[in-house]
């Protein structure tokens, strides 16, 4: 049963994409109908999977040895992500119905969400890890490919490979990780791995942990490989909620969690991959509140976000950082797809063109406030109780191993979401109208997407009890995760250090509400709203980088002859000399 499922969780996105590239333009009834059946059909089979969940082997695909046997594992870690995959990647689709309306080359726009969502649903069930290496540029494809779907504009052309380029760095840790692998185990088995990992010579273990930690934080967009996310934003706002919070960014965050069992007795790893988590957190909440673009906002707010579930995985939180990015990828789907919405009535992404849009728009200001306070981590809305859990894991790694000047960064950095979130709420949907525009409120395909969603937000926490039975020994068996009651989580973040974080996240939003009392403090921190408002400089490397290859590869050009037959010759010579070596080797 489980090994159907996991093709058809796979298989109907695809299918579904080849229909729609196949069916051509000019339908677009069709090719809405089309996207959206497919869809659903991906997503209820990755529903299908969770009470089945196992940590059994559930399909093997046999391709010789060279490869070694594609396998496929649906555990409490796999199916929970493929679940999230699917149905905020249907809600995606759904909400693309209505704004997509008029837009051309909708079958390229859908075949590439669809084979999206494929591509991550085996990317987090495959137990090979060179087969999760295909699925892992799968996703890089895709994402490229509808960040620059409009690409008539340069600036999302731009995006579009700058999300390619950077992601393909992490990408390269991933692969020598699986090649070490291989060249020590003769296959590519993650579970072997996990169970034992001195398999491995140390040195070879270290070098693949922190490979994969670079991979991990090029896909999730942690320091210093945070800048292509902001600019993926040119993307249409539905792709944007997909990138943030159902596939792309939630890859390298699963990497940490899958691998954590192997890689956490290694010297320096946890604090590596922590310091990752807080520099990243504090870095982008900075830079949301110095942003006015509001889809820019939402993106320096997930990269903040996976900063924390990063942070949580280095302080041994893995319950804590997969239920985080649970709620996270509900309540920043549903802000993604409320922007979307508000995006689409208004024309504009700059904020400081908006303002009173409450009025005009009460259901999108109505679920859109109800993500944003998510987001700020006030209590009762699920991002509360998740991020709760972060820092309470985070607590007890600075007690443990002396890092606490980690965990007070992070706190005031729930201080600075809320501020940043509170600012951004104001400035779109209160106050008085800067503009003068005719505004109408979200569509009935838009409302099927943001109702569940905001209705998912305010009790998803209650789901803390069964996600924690998702994700037990019996799922799990490496992670030695213990199943626990809701009322007994609800306990255990119930206590005096909540009482601080909720203290702080009140100072960040009375900080707004008395912005003008503060002005003299906002002048002091002059400097430091310049350098966000700059990304720390990140992008002036960026650029230095560019140009170092453009200087380069202007100087091989003496080396491109033109003439086919010496390029042959001279990838033939190549390719012996390399057999030589690998002869001799042997």
């Amino acid at each position: 049963m489980l090994s159907t499922l996991i093709l058809l969780s796979i298989g109907i996105p695809w299918f579904g994409a080849f229909l729609l590239w196949l069916a051509g333009d000019g339908k677009p009834r069709l090719q809405h109908s089309l996207a959206v059946m497919f869809a659903l059909g991906g997503g209820a089979a990755a529903l299908a999977m969770i009470p089945l969940a196992s940590s059994e082997v559930a399909l093997v695909i046999p391709v010789g040895a060279v490869f070694g046997d594609f396998t496929f594992i649906a555990d409490g870690l796999g199916v929970f992500l493929a679940a999230v995959a699917a149905v905020i990647g249907s809600l995606a689709v759904i909400f693309s119905v209505d704004y997509m309306h008029g837009e051309h080359q909708l079958s390229r726009y859908y075949a590439f969400v669809l084979f999206f969502i494929g591509g991550m649903v085996g990317l987090v069930l495959t137990s090979n890890l060179l087969l999760m290496f295909f699925f892992w540029e799968i996703t890089a494809l895709c994402s490229y490919a509808l960040i620059s779907f409009h690409n008539d504009d340069p600036k999302a052309v731009a995006g579009g490979m700058k999300a390619l380029v950077i992601t393909q760095l992490g990408g390269i840790g991933l692969l020598l990780g699986a090649l070490l692998l291989f060249a020590h185990t003769g296959n590519y088995d993650i579970t072997a791995l996990l169970a034992n990992p001195g398999i491995l010579p140390a040195g070879m273990l270290a070098f693949m942990a922190f490979g994969a930690l670079a991979a991990a934080a090029a896909k999730s967009a942690q320091f210093p490989f945070q800048t292509w996310l902001p600019d993926a934003m040119e993307a249409p706002t539905p792709i944007s909620a997909l990138i943030h919070a159902a596939t792309m960014v939630n890859a390298g965050v699963y990497l940490l969690a899958r691998f954590y069992p192997a890689f956490k007795d290694v010297p320096y790893w946890p604090l590596a991959v922590m310091l990752v988590g807080v520099i990243t957190a504090l870095m982008a909440a900075l830079m949301a509140l110095s942003a006015n673009d509001l889809k820019r906002v939402l993106a320096y707010s997930t990269v903040s976000q996976l900063g924390y579930m990063v942070y949580a995985v280095g302080a041994g939180g893995i319950f804590a950082a997969q239920f985080h990015l649970f709620s996270h990828a509900i309540f920043k789907a549903l802000l993604f797809l409320s922007a979307g919405a508000v995006i689409h009535a208004v024309g504009t992404r700059d904020m400081r063109e908006m303002g009173g849009l409450g009025r005009q728009m009460p259901l999108t200001r109505a679920v859109f406030v109800t993500g944003a306070l998510a987001l700020a981590g006030l209590p009762i809305f699920n991002g509360s109780w998740s991020k709760e859990l972060v820092l309470e894991a985070g607590l007890k790694a600075a007690e443990a191993g002396g890092t606490l000047w980690m965990y007070i960064l992070m706190v005031i950095t729930a201080g600075l979401t809320a501020l940043y979130t509170f600012r951004m709420v104001a400035m779109v949907f209160y106050g008085q109208p800067r503009t003068e525009r005719h505004v109408h409120d979200a569509g009935a395909a838009m409302k099927v997407a943001l109702v569940p969603l905001a209705l998912a937000t305010l009790v998803s926490w209650l789901a803390v009890g069964p996600f924690s039975r998702l994700l037990d020994e019996h799922t799990l068996p490496y992670h030695h995760l213990e199943a626990e009651p809701t009322l007994v989580w609800l306990k255990e973040v119930l206590a005096w250090p909540t009482l601080i974080v909720l203290a702080v996240v009140a100072a960040g939003i009375l900080a707004w509400f008395g912005r003008e009392k503060l002005a003299g403090i906002t002048q002091f921190l002059r400097g430091l709203n310049w350098a966000a408002s700059n990304s720390f400089g990140f992008e002036a490397v960026n650029r230095a980088v560019v140009a170092a290859v453009g200087w380069l590869a202007e100087k091989l050009r003496a080396f491109q002859t033109g003439q086919l037959n010496w390029n042959i010759f001279g990838l033939a010579a190549a390719l012996v000399v390399v057999l030589a070596i690998l002869l001799a080797g042997a």
